[in-house]
């Protein structure tokens, strides 16, 4: 395996663009890179005895997603039986190792990454599961990412996953770096925990708007919501940065999120998610996967020069 940060990873290139890494940190991507220029952030140095805390690359987010709350205890959920349960934000996987291997393929190099129930998760999230996660570099400027979730128990599964992209984006580039979205709604997780109200969303927007600040753009049911990608456009680095949600065999998904962690972070975070924070609760995007079946999340990510 290569090293990186005195840790075991793992490298796969195409052309111009190199990938790293780390199964046993959550299955997590670190970073991408294009003619050794970022698109996927990773900072210089990491505490790695907490790399789920560490702000780059792709955190994976399941069984569910957010922050969730049981009678005003953040971290809480209660089953439909009525048993309450803990589970970390943003659910448990990003903190566990996962099984990896490397695929050699005619349509690109390819990382899978594959989680499965244990006692220690069932501890939290009493089901059966397979999850997986497929980096496939299809050119040097073009990654597809498919999320796999496996029912393998006896009961229908609840889940609603994600990601949590960190693209590389310095602070002071924001003002010129244009959003684009299809029809959507935005919605806030409000302080008691509960969805707000949805509202219209714009086509357009700059990072350095607060409004996007931890904003859930939900997907309408349009068929331009669901047909046109989303899209950043960085001037300042001369690139634009498509996500086309609409895969063959992909189950749709239900909301982009945006989100940075302060005014100096040099990254952006715009992250497809099957559903929205507390959904086991508040059902909006809850996702039921019967015994013995299997669904897919699929996305593509292309980079570009601008014109």
């Amino acid at each position: 395996m290569a090293q990186f940060q005195h840790q075991d990873i793992i490298e796969i290139t195409h052309g111009a663009s190199l990938l790293r890494f780390a199964p046993q940190a959550g299955g997590r991507l670190l970073s991408w890179h294009i003619d050794g220029q970022p698109v996927i952030y990773w900072p210089e140095v990491a505490d790695w005895s907490h790399p789920a805390k560490i702000r780059g690359g792709n955190p994976l987010l399941f069984p569910f997603l957010g922050r969730h709350r049981v009678d005003g205890q953040i971290g809480r959920w209660r089953d439909a039986a009525g048993t309450v349960r803990d589970l970390p934000m943003h659910g448990f996987a990003r903190d566990l190792a996962f099984a990896a291997s490397v695929e050699p393929a005619a349509g690109g190099p390819t990382v899978r990454m594959t989680l499965t129930d244990s006692e220690a998760t069932r501890s939290l999230y009493p089901f059966g599961f397979r999850f997986e996660a497929v980096y496939r570099l299809v050119d040097d400027h073009t990654l597809d990412v498919e999320l796999t979730t496996a029912n393998t128990g006896t009961a229908a599964l609840p889940y609603y996953a994600g990601h949590h992209f960190y693209f590389s984006l310095p602070h002071t580039q924001r003002g010129q770096t244009v959003l684009e979205l299809p029809p959507t709604e935005g919605r806030y997780q409000q302080a008691d925990g509960s969805i707000s109200a949805a509202e219209p969303s714009a086509a357009r927007y700059t990072l350095d708007e607060a409004r996007i600040l931890d904003c859930f753009h939900c997907l309408t049911d349009s068929a331009d919501a669901q047909n046109s990608p989303v899209r950043l456009i960085a001037p300042g680095l001369n690139r634009s940065i498509t996500l086309d949600l609409d895969r063959p065999g992909s189950v749709p998904w239900y909301a982009v999120t945006t989100w940075t962690e302060a005014p100096e972070s040099d990254f952006y975070c715009v992250e497809p998610w099957l559903g929205l924070p507390d959904a086991i609760h508040n059902g909006l995007g809850l996702r039921w996967l019967e015994p013995g079946r299997t669904e897919t999340a699929a996305l593509r990510i292309a980079v570009a020069a601008l014109r």
